[in-house]
């Protein structure tokens, strides 16, 4: 049962919004990995992030995590670790726009995670929307060698597509954690989480180096992402993941906006294609099956 009222367009009004904050992120991190790399940017921000979150938490807290909570973070924050790295480093590489283009597969990966891990049905529109989104990445890749942008472009979009992979997971953990868990309480425990993971996942290479050229950079990627994770926790928590997986769309416009203001990057007709290609193939694979009418099957 859900603990929270559930607000359907307000939560989704929420959800446009934290994506944009989302995305505003993604490009301070990027200037931020150009600079000093993305195991450096991630690392720094998440030990910069914890005692921000950790303050409202502990004084707001009521209660102790359940243990079904603790479980939802532990997994989340984990699978976070491969996912904001490769993610973070492929972006590097390719246009913002193209990034997230490429990451909107992630809500079909997912689709096709619940038929194979929970065995639910795949049905045709399954099949035909993977077809279509699949298309649609291949479009996104053909630009990308008429761009003849390199081979760290390609091992670059290779990247975000594996992150993508994780991100679908993610999605089915967010609802969930969302309904058994605060808001600030994610955060908290995200950052706490990943953010031992990137240190460690640092010690074979030294303890990342603090970002002092970037540190503006560095600090407003921090409070965007603390907001973005905030508001895509409030909204989860007050609508369905199926309903709000849309908002995630509106992320296109948002990184196009960005990529074009801060990096003068302008999306090719291919990346325009490619991307309207997997958000229709998505489209087609989520939507209900049509049930039809007592007159129809009189």
């Amino acid at each position: 049962m859900d603990r929270v009222p559930q607000q359907p367009l307000l939560a989704f009004a929420a959800a446009i919004v934290a994506v944009g904050f989302l995305s505003a992120m993604d490009a301070a991190m990027k200037s931020v990995s150009l600079d000093h790399g993305a195991l450096s940017a991630l690392a720094w921000r998440a030990l910069i992030a914890v005692p921000v979150v950790a303050l409202p938490y502990f004084l707001t807290r009521r209660d102790r995590p359940t243990s079904a909570a603790l479980r939802y973070h532990f997994i989340r924050g984990a699978l976070m670790v491969p996912m904001s790295l490769t993610f973070f480093w492929g972006l590097k590489f390719v246009p913002m726009a193209q990034a997230i283009a490429l990451a909107f597969i992630a809500p079909l990966i997912a689709l096709i995670l619940a038929g194979v891990l929970l065995k639910e049905t795949i049905g045709p529109r399954i099949v035909a929307g993977s077809i279509l989104a699949f298309a649609g990445v291949l479009s996104i890749l053909a630009g990308q060698a008429q761009a003849a942008l390199g081979r760290d472009a390609l091992w670059g979009s290779l990247a975000i597509l594996f992150s993508a992979v994780l991100y679908a997971f993610n999605i089915v953990l967010m609802r969930r954690q969302s309904q058994s868990a605060a808001p600030l309480e994610i955060a908290f425990f995200y950052f706490a989480i990943a953010g031992a993971g990137f240190w460690l996942v640092a010690i074979p290479l030294g303890p990342p180096s603090f970002p002092a050229s970037s540190a503006v950079d560095l600090l407003l990627a921090t409070g965007l992402s603390i907001l973005g994770m905030l508001g895509l926790a409030w909204a989860y928590a007050r609508a369905g993941a199926g309903y709000l997986s849309a908002s995630e769309y509106s992320g296109f416009l948002w990184a196009a906006l960005f990529g074009f203001l801060i990096f003068g990057e302008i999306p090719s007709p291919w990346t325009v294609a490619g991307a309207a290609a997997i958000i229709a193939g998505c489209w087609v694979a989520a939507r209900p099956e049509r049930t039809p009418h007592p007159m129809e099957t009189a």
